[in-house]
């Protein structure tokens, strides 16, 4: 079904990023993830932590999936890597409202790029990286949200 391309920061990558991956990688012929990086925006973790944590949070799982960084628009990332699907993940409807428009706006840059949305799977709908790393920075356990090798290293960076 072609190439595509799972945009987003991934800092830290979550149980929702990894189900969408998994899922994809049945669907798609190729999946690249595309890891957001801005210079006046530093994450919590590095492009090679994120990009090392996302590889062995798919260990085992026999996909093979490409990890990347980008810095400018996705639709020119996805031209770049050769990707003809945007895929994205959708918890509720206050993601559907948003990437509607995100959809809209790439597809007025890129005709020939289509987004294709999955439906987060129930366990994972209230999963949020931002929540993840709030539940861990304030020494929470958040090892039901986040892949094992993600839990050890949220773990080492809140020490």
């Amino acid at each position: 079904m072609g190439k595509a391309l799972y945009a987003g920061s991934f800092d830290p990558m979550t149980n929702g990023h990894l189900d969408i991956l998994k899922r994809a990688s049945r669907l798609f012929d190729e999946v690249v993830v595309a890891i957001g990086v801005h210079p006046a925006k530093p994450g919590l973790f590095s492009f090679e932590e994120r990009a090392a944590l996302i590889r062995e949070a798919l260990k085992g799982e026999g996909s093979a999936i490409e990890v990347i960084s980008f810095s400018g628009l996705v639709v020119e990332t996805a031209r770049e890597v050769g990707a003809d699907i945007l895929l994205r993940g959708l918890r509720d409807a206050t993601d559907f409202d948003y990437e509607m428009q995100m959809a809209g706006m790439n597809a007025s840059l890129a005709p020939q790029i289509d987004t294709v949305f999955l439906p987060a799977s129930a366990p994972s709908r209230p999963i949020t990286a931002t929540l993840v790393r709030q539940i861990a920075a304030m020494g929470g356990d958040v090892s039901a949200f986040v892949p094992a090798p993600v839990a050890i290293a949220l773990k080492r960076k809140f020490a």
